[in-house]
């Protein structure tokens, strides 16, 4: 029998990946059942648990991936941008992230075991923020009257409550100026500084 390459895995695992975010985001984590999950990728049982354990390990690998994209972002353009991103309907992960993120947030609530797996993973996008804001206060951007782990929680909150808002299914036309307030809140106060 012919070895398959890591290509081929690789793209497997990320057909994998791609289908589970679809399936997860429309039906939640429960009802994201095998044949659910089966439709989503395309492939049979076998083929998505040979790349994954289980269910929750396929979550936790797509959580994980979102959350490495989403440190990317942070990494270039911040933790604004992060929330921009969910705002829009031109990006490329909005959708994917928000419900990625719901589905999280509701485990991290009722599923002590997930959460204590979760935490191992969810450092990622706080490192990101934080190393980003150290960059702008360096660079002179960054107020430097609030310590810079404040403004990392601050940013993070925010986060929460844009997801939190997005979840309840609010009108989020409205809400482009105030993440233009919350970048103008972590910014030193002076011209063309870079978005946090």
């Amino acid at each position: 029998m012919p070895r398959v390459s890591q290509d081929h895995l690789d793209a497997r695992r990320r057909q994998i990946l791609d289908g589970a975010r679809v399936c997860f985001a429309r039906y939640g984590y429960e009802g994201a059942t095998v044949r659910r999950l089966e439709e989503a990728t395309g492939l049979s049982r076998g083929a998505i648990f040979h790349h994954f354990r289980d269910k929750e390990s396929l979550f936790l690998a797509l959580a994980e991936d979102d959350a490495v994209s989403m440190a990317d972002v942070v990494a270039r353009q911040g933790l604004v941008q992060v929330m921009r991103d969910l705002l829009s309907e031109g990006s490329d992960h909005p959708a994917d992230w928000l419900g990625t993120r719901l589905e999280v947030s509701r485990r991290l609530r009722t599923d002590p075991e997930f959460r204590t797996r979760w935490a191992q993973r969810s450092e990622q996008l706080t490192a990101a923020t934080r190393q980003r804001l150290l960059r702008q206060r360096d660079a002179g951007k960054l107020r430097d009257d609030v310590d810079v782990d404040v403004l990392t929680s601050f940013l993070e909150l925010v986060l929460e409550g844009l997801v939190s808002h997005l979840a309840m299914g609010l009108p989020a036309g409205h809400l482009t100026p105030v993440l233009d307030l919350v970048e103008e809140t972590v910014r030193r106060h002076r011209a063309h500084a870079a978005p946090a």
